[in-house]
């Protein structure tokens, strides 16, 4: 019988995630062995400085990726949002999931009707907070720190007047029922990936059994995105967003970024799905012009 070690973050989150996978995996392979290995990481212990200021998102995965490179799990289990890029040759991904709800959206204490605006709005994500004078303007923005639950505990404590999050966590976690306000593209754009699943492997090895779990319109969509990100010359806390849309044969992706001189753009572009990747990077030459 074969067996398969998942790795994956601690918290609650990152768990489901990852057994999100592995009953996947199960019900399509049932010979396969799943057992999950969990570990605390760079960018979970870290918590009292911004991310940007630490090394970036690539923090989540650093320890990760050193257990799949040494061979002490097999696959590793991420949010696509979270995936350093460029990607890693030697630790590519190997499966992107089919992908949740991908929006940004505002979470208000426990029995608020309205937001507080004499408390901080709680992110500290760039990309948030370079769009948030276009969904919530005059909001004062503070940085917060932590896995959902503990962000959710500041915000309730009275901490924050309201925080912005993702949606997808929220849902994979059972916890709709704390969203207040679901911005559109118009508003927030989502980070690159964002609701998607990224599946870690090693190169070389052979990943068929992963077909239960990889979905080719969110593969080709994240593509198109990472690319976006990629050619703007910007790592995953870099204020640049990204989002594209799959029909058919066709890709459509929205995008923003602020540029060096604190100039915000957006921009769009569509084309062949083929070409996912030439769709992010032309986008992003054209917005840096």
């Amino acid at each position: 019988m074969k067996i398969v070690r998942v790795g994956s973050r601690e918290s609650n989150l990152a768990v489901a995630q990852a057994r999100e996978v592995m009953a996947a995996v199960a019900a399509a392979h049932p010979g396969i062995t799943l057992e999950l290995v969990t570990m605390k990481t760079s960018g979970d212990r870290i918590l009292d400085q911004p991310l940007e200021a630490i090394g970036g998102k690539g923090l989540f995965v650093k320890e990760l990726d050193a257990a799949l490179a040494e061979g002490r799990v097999d696959i590793c289990v991420h949010s696509c949002k979270d995936m350093p890029v460029p990607d890693n040759p030697d630790l590519p991904v190997v499966a992107v999931s089919r992908r949740e709800n991908p929006a940004d959206v505002l979470v208000l204490p426990t029995g608020a009707q309205e937001p507080d605006f004499s408390r901080p709005l709680g992110t500290s994500s760039p990309r948030r907070r370079a769009q948030v004078p276009l969904c919530c303007p005059g909001w004062e923005c503070r940085s917060v720190r932590g896995n959902l639950q503990t962000r959710l505990r500041k915000l309730d404590a009275g901490e924050f007047g309201g925080l912005i999050l993702a949606a997808a966590g929220l849902n994979r976690l059972g916890l709709s029922e704390r969203i207040s306000r679901t911005f559109s593209l118009e508003e927030m754009v989502p980070a690159a990936g964002q609701g998607a699943l990224a599946i870690q492997g090693r190169a070389g090895e052979e990943y068929s059994w992963l077909d239960a779990v990889d979905d080719l319109d969110s593969r080709d969509a994240v593509v198109a995105e990472r690319s976006f990100i990629e050619k703007l010359g910007g790592g995953c806390s870099a204020p640049a967003a990204a989002y594209a849309r799959v029909n058919r044969d066709s890709l459509s992706l929205v995008a923003f970024c602020v540029l060096p001189n604190g100039e915000c753009r957006r921009g769009t572009r569509t084309g062949p799905r083929a070409g996912a990747r030439d769709i992010g990077a032309r986008l992003a030459d054209e917005m840096r012009a």
